[in-house]
């Protein structure tokens, strides 16, 4: 119950930053890891867009472009599509 509360409460933002190379990492922001499982949402992040990923510096970084469906798993998640934020 906490948790589902704590998704309500949170001003997520998602953007797409091309790096060295010409690779494309997707960046999000905004996620209060005190109230929600980081790691758990990293796993299924990866795991559904089948890419790699890590968490630093209070945000999560994942590798390609994948700023739409990121917006679709969050909502899936139970994050409310107000909330989450494209740039």
């Amino acid at each position: 119950m906490c948790e589902t509360i704590a998704k309500e409460s949170q001003k997520i933002r998602i953007n797409v930053v091309k790096k060295r190379y010409g690779k494309y990492m997707t960046i999000i922001k905004g996620i209060d890891t005190s109230k929600i499982d980081i790691r758990d949402l990293m796993r299924k992040l990866k795991s559904k867009l089948a890419c790699g990923g890590t968490y630093k510096e209070d945000k999560i970084e994942l590798q390609g472009a994948h700023k739409l469906r990121v917006r679709e798993i969050l909502i899936k998640e139970g994050f409310p599509p107000d909330t989450i934020r494209i740039e």
